[in-house]
This record gives structure tokens, C-alpha cells and sequence, in this order.
């Protein structure tokens, strides 16, 4: 399995601070809904403390919770993918505090800094990547089927 990444301390220095330079501190009382799954992706987070819970809509009156994600997590990566839409929606389960980044110009630094651009792009895809083998997990664990004669 692959180990837990955080994106900030997962780039070089010198490309953290490249990129700090464009975040801005911002906060979410507890309860607040930070995006809904089909709306526009055009920022991205990093918490800074508290919890937010990743959410699917199953039916009109049921959101079941994918993943919870705290300090250091990376919250939304669909502003770096066509069509640039939430996959699923975000929940403050707590107060939270984050970097807020929005993707226009981020997505010029990239392509100002095509190291950065390297980096952060392989970054976001080694948090996916851990993300896909916990969610896989989780689904193996609650819809296998135990085998006959097993104990």
C-alpha cells in the first residue's frame, strides 16, 4: 500500500514557497457544505486543522461518507482534470482552517515552472493513488463475501 502524502511537505522547499505565495487563509464553521459533486472545481485546499468529510449523494435524501480528511490533506483535485467538476462533495465536519488556492494561477505557475508543474502534478496523483487503495480497501472489507467453511 502506498503511504499517506501531504502536499505541501511532499514539494521541494523552493517549490512550496512558490506555491504559498498564491494561498490564502481562509476558514468553515462546522457543518458548512465547501462544495457540492457536480459544481465548478476552479480552487483547491490544504487543511490546516479541523475535519472535512468527502460525501456521495447515493440517493435524493442520503450522502454516504467516502473519506475524512484532516490536517495537511489535500482537499479537491478535479480543478486540475477536464471537466473541471467535483466528483464528490465536501463537508466541514468541524471547524476548519485551510490554504485556499485558486486553480488559474496555479496552473500558470505550472506552466511558468514546469518543475513545480512536474511536482505537483505527480503529487496529486501519488494522493489519489493512496486514496483509490483505501477506498478499495474499505469496499473489499464491507462487501466480501466470507467463503464456505472459513472460520
Amino acid at each position: 500500500m502506498t503511504k499517506a502524502i501531504k502536499l505541501l511537505t511532499a514539494l521541494p522547499h523552493a517549490q512550496r514557497e512558490r506555491l504559498m505565495e498564491l494561498a490564502k487563509e481562509v476558514s468553515f464553521p462546522e457543518d458548512t457544505r465547501i462544495f457540492e459533486a457536480g459544481g465548478t472545481a476552479d480552487r483547491f485546499w490544504v487543511v490546516r486543522s479541523g475535519a472535512v468529510h468527502l460525501d456521495q449523494q447515493v440517493t435524493p435524501l442520503r450522502r454516504v461518507t467516502v473519506a475524512s480528511l484532516g490536517a495537511g490533506d489535500l482537499l479537491g483535485w478535479s480543478w486540475l482534470f477536464p471537466p473541471y467538476q467535483w466528483d464528490f462533495g465536501a463537508e466541514a465536519f468541524s471547524k476548519v482552517r485551510a490554504y485556499e488556492f485558486e486553480a488559474p494561477p496555479v496552473l500558470a505557475l505550472c506552466v511558468e515552472d514546469p518543475l513545480l508543474g512536474l511536482s505537483l502534478v505527480r503529487t496529486v496523483c501519488e494522493i489519489l493513488a493512496h486514496r483509490l487503495e483505501l477506498t478499495r480497501g474499505k469496499l473489499l472489507e464491507q462487501y466480501s463475501i466470507p467463503r464456505r467453511g472459513a472460520l
